[in-house]
């Protein structure tokens, strides 16, 4: 096996490479989530305070992917997915103290570090594509395959992570499973440090730190249209949903967890397929198709969530309509996430990638913080409606792409 790995192309191996780091950090990144929602609920946090442990998690993705775009162009993404890894590490051995320590302040600054580190691994992982993609090879073929695999991986690995999350609280509690993660991260760390190339992404010309804001419009067009179609995905996804499921349906930590997980191991898979679901035609008018289509879903969910009188009806609705929305949202993802890579210029293709998953980072954070809030004020519902007002404004955004994108 060793020797067949070392047979391949170099291009190929620092893929594999990449790919496995991410694979290893989005594990702990998605069990760490799921844990801190499960666990300070628990504790008597109510969803709002449950919102703000994310705050910082995701205002510093904002920054992270600004900055982090610039450092990896002028340093090398090897460095900047070295130094994610070791940031996670630390975020998480702060989580490690007592009980009594875990106040509101000191778990937003451990998750604020989170946040970076997962933003430097994302931004990292995305750009090294663009150069290990062989030359010439950029249009609807190969490149749509590796970043979809990529995406669709790591995100099939983010619901193992949530429920790995839910599993772990179960058995070894908190902080066993926090300890236990530090642990496998340092692993993932060691390898890393010892086999990706040092100049990986980095730039010919060594960019000026006033050209971390985009100057391509259609760069620009495109992080618009992802800020808020990320936006209308976690404005109920990330904490309504799990404390509605928790408190309205009566489950469990496992139960939420495992179904969460489940949810989103089918949207990576659906994700990994998008190029062969959408065929060669992975361009502006399949982005402003998908997106439309994906803009009713929440909106007939949270009508069926009002029919009275079924009470079965609320988990078909709700559960089926989950479901629907993850496949459809995994290939609207799929083809942004291609098209920005597609679209980015090749020497520092980290600046433009670290900019609009700053949108991206933009969103979720605008997502997060609706959620908690809108589910105190107007319950599931309120928050499904804000998800489908989001999603009209991304299909509306769309469409000022240029028609060769």
């Amino acid at each position: 096996m060793i020797a067949r790995v070392a047979a391949l192309p170099r291009e190929v191996r620092q893929y594999l490479l990449v790919t496995g780091n991410y694979w290893g950090f989005t594990l702990t990144d998605g069990a760490l989530r799921m844990l801190v929602v499960l666990y300070f609920h628990q504790l008597g946090y109510s969803a709002l305070e449950v919102a703000l442990l994310f705050l910082f998690y995701e205002f510093f993705g904002v920054v992270t992917n600004l900055v982090g775009g610039w450092l990896g162009a002028r340093l090398g993404l090897n460095r900047t997915m070295n130094l994610g890894l070791g940031l996670q590490i630390v975020a998480l051995a702060m989580l490690l103290v007592p009980t009594a320590w875990l106040a509101v302040p000191w778990v937003m600054a451990a998750q604020a570090l989170s946040g970076i580190a997962k933003d430097l691994n994302k931004m990292s992982a995305k750009s090294a594509i663009k150069g290990l993609v062989p030359a010439g090879d950029e249009g609807h073929t190969s490149l749509y395959r590796w970043v979809a695999l990529l995406t669709g991986s790591k995100n099939a690995l983010k619901g193992v992570g949530f429920f790995l999350g839910g599993l772990l609280l179960t058995l070894i509690g908190f902080q066993g499973a926090i300890l236990a993660m530090a642990l496998m991260l340092a692993g993932v760390l060691g390898l890393s440090l010892a086999r990706l190339d040092a100049d990986l992404g980095r730039a010919k010309a060594k960019p000026k730190f006033r050209e971390i804001l985009s100057k391509s419009r259609a760069i620009n067009i495109l992080s618009a249209a992802r800020m808020f179609l990320f936006g209308a995905r976690d404005v109920w996804f990330v904490v309504a949903l799990p404390v509605f499921l928790a408190t309205q349906f009566g489950w469990d930590h496992w139960r939420v967890g495992g179904f969460l997980a489940l949810w989103v191991i089918g949207y990576g898979a659906v994700q990994a397929v998008a190029p062969r679901i959408t065929g060669r035609t992975a361009g502006r008018s399949a982005a402003i198709a998908w997106a439309a289509a994906l803009a009713a879903l929440p909106a007939l969910i949270a009508l069926g969530l009002q029919v009275q009188g079924l009470e079965w009806l609320p988990h078909v609705v709700l559960l089926g309509g989950l479901l629907l929305f993850g496949a459809v949202f995994a290939v609207n993802s799929s083809l942004h996430s291609f098209l920005i890579v597609r679209m980015a210029r090749s020497d520092g293709v980290s600046l433009d990638v670290g900019f609009y998953y700053m949108a991206n980072a933009m969103g979720r954070l605008i997502g997060t913080l609706l959620s908690g809030w809108l589910y105190m004020t107007g319950g599931l519902s309120a928050t499904l409606w804000v998800s489908s007002a989001m999603l009209m404004a991304t299909v509306a955004i769309s469409l000022a792409l240029p028609r060769k994108a």
